[in-house]
């Protein structure tokens, strides 16, 4: 801390002054403010998610309330009007808050309200990405990569590596409602130290790609059957130079579409059937965090959830405890899958290669099977609306 200009003290050259509240911008004014916040909720007979600190619920009865907190933007949602009305006048009484009505617009998301549900875009954000990129008027690419493209370290450095890493990190955002580009993102992502010219040829093609879905965004429908469901699947040695594996996962809540990744494993895996093991604990961990989070909710559903992996080897090993010289190496955290099936939390069965969803998160795929996966993910243009006058 050192003492504004003006204000040292010639008897006290090294005293400053002591602040007793924190100030908009200090590092300790988030801290300070999501404290008092959550205080004055806790007051309210709100209780605090122990899976998102973030996420406040209120129950009392039959009435359920859900407050999300980023810094000093609330999402409110319930099941009882009134409820809602009377929590926001509480809130206006203690704060100073503008109420901005239906949410539409948050973060750059987009929220459209469907009869079915609702839908999720960034169209405005993606059309800042491309202007950033000098791309508006770019030809359409049909599938985010080329069809078994790899990546390497070698070739020509790109001469603006900022630029190239600014590219990457808008599209990692992009993520959030276009799952479809998770899986090309993140390549490219592990080259923003030295980027070459072919990553960022790889980059444009993304973009051109993301030009020709610019509407294209993520749906949500009502379901009267929340199974929790997931997609595990892994790309033995896809890392050319690592030979480390790609994995990726896809959970669906009933129909929706509520978690993915798609990212590169740690270690080298000696056989599939190791980078598939881990996939599936990777994925189960998942599972785990959204039971307690749906729990909190109040919305767990009754059936316990279920992972499909393509690799028979690989549930064999999620169900016996066997050892041999494959799997005696794998760290003992994996195993920790074994118990949630042992005690019923838990079950893994056997989906075709040809239906595993979660391809689309480990390797490039030809433009046919890309769509087909693409629109099971429920991403696409948006539904149309006809509104009669």
């Amino acid at each position: 801390m050192e003492q504004p200009p003006g204000f040292i003290d010639q008897r006290f050259p090294s005293h400053v002054c002591r602040l007793k509240k924190a100030l908009y911008g200090l590092k300790q004014a988030p801290r300070a403010w999501f404290q008092r916040l959550s205080n004055f909720l806790i007051q309210l007979g709100f209780s605090c998610s122990r899976a998102d600190p973030s996420l406040f619920v209120y129950k009392k009865g039959s009435c359920l309330i859900y407050l999300l907190v980023y810094v000093e933007d609330l999402i409110i949602t319930g099941n009882h009007s009134s409820t809602i009305r009377k929590f926001i006048s509480h809130l206006n009484e203690e704060f100073f808050i503008k109420d901005l009505g239906h949410l539409s617009y948050f973060l750059g998301l987009e929220v459209i309200y469907i009869k079915s549900g609702l839908f999720l875009s960034q169209t405005k954000y993606t059309h800042d990405i491309l202007v950033r990129a000098g791309l508006v008027y770019s030809k359409p690419a049909a599938t985010p990569l080329a069809t078994a493209e790899s990546f390497t370290s070698d070739g020509s450095p790109f001469r603006d590596p900022t630029f190239y890493r600014s590219l990457v990190s808008a599209l990692q955002y992009l993520t959030i409602t276009r799952p479809d580009i998770s899986y090309a993102v993140n390549q490219v992502s592990q080259f923003l130290q030295e980027p070459t010219t072919e990553h960022f040829q790889a980059v444009k093609r993304i973009i051109r790609y993301v030009k020709g879905t610019l509407l294209y965004g993520l749906s949500f429908h009502h379901a009267s059957k929340h199974l929790l469901l997931g997609y595990s699947n892994a790309d033995w040695a896809r890392c050319i130079e690592a030979r480390r594996s790609t994995y990726g996962y896809s959970i669906f809540l009933g129909d929706n579409l509520i978690s993915w990744s798609a990212k590169k494993q740690p270690i080298v895996a000696r056989s599939s059937c190791e980078s598939e093991y881990r996939a599936l604990a990777n994925t189960a961990a998942e599972i785990v965090w959204i039971t307690h989070l749906l729990r909190e909710l109040y919305v767990l559903p009754p059936e316990r959830p279920t992972i499909l992996c393509d690799n028979k080897s690989a549930i064999f090993l999620t169900r016996y405890p066997v050892s041999n010289k494959r799997s005696k190496h794998i760290d003992i955290d994996y195993h920790f899958v074994r118990e949630l099936i042992s005690s019923g939390k838990l079950y893994t069965k056997f989906v075709p290669t040809t239906l595993q969803l979660a391809d689309i998160f480990t390797k490039s795929l030809p433009r046919l099977l890309f769509e087909s996966f693409r629109s099971k993910l429920h991403v696409g243009p948006p539904p149309v609306r006809l509104r009669g006058y």
